[in-house]
């Protein structure tokens, strides 16, 4: 394991771990981007709230697409069904 420094709204972090450098760097600046869009539209709100709304969109985000992924699955499934059907 080793350690990534990043920046996020400015301040540094160090990361431990097994990843990709430049993968946890691409994810420290998502977060950072996420962030600044929160203190664009509320820039008086405290770093504890703008931090919680960004876990939320976040999250919002990986839902979203876990959901996605399950219809795909599903609909790959089906698909899968009906050409076995075809060929049997």
């Amino acid at each position: 394991m080793r350690s990534v420094e990043v920046r996020v709204l400015g301040q540094s972090y160090s990361i431990k771990t097994d990843e990709n450098e430049e993968y946890i760097r691409s994810l420290a600046q998502y977060v950072d981007e996420k962030l600044k869009e929160i203190y664009s539209v509320a820039p008086n709100v405290s770093q504890t709230k703008a931090t919680v709304m960004a876990a939320f969109g976040i999250a919002d985000e990986l839902f979203k697409l876990r959901m996605e992924q399950q219809d795909m699955d599903r609909m790959i499934e089906e698909k899968t069904k009906i050409l076995s059907g075809l060929i049997d």
